[in-house]
């Protein structure tokens, strides 16, 4: 077996030299941005799905409320 043995105090002193490399910190935050971009992009397709929830159950209704919510809205008279 031609494996490299670390011990203990070799494996932490790694491990503090690698805390503080600046490779180690930009990975994180990419991984940081790209995990939060998934949380977006979940929280978005949520509303979406709920959006469309509501606007059927007005449909269903016949009432008209969504138009009269936006027409507050973008009223520029």
């Amino acid at each position: 077996m031609n494996k490299k043995y670390l011990t203990e105090e070799k494996v932490e002193q790694e491990i503090a030299m690698l805390r503080t490399s600046k490779y180690v910190a930009l990975a994180q935050k990419a991984d940081e941005i790209k995990y939060r971009r998934r949380q977006i992009l979940d929280n978005l397709r949520d509303l979406e799905k709920r959006g469309k929830a509501i606007a059927e159950q007005i449909q269903n209704e016949g009432i008209d409320i969504l138009n009269e919510c936006f027409e507050d809205e973008f009223d520029y008279a």
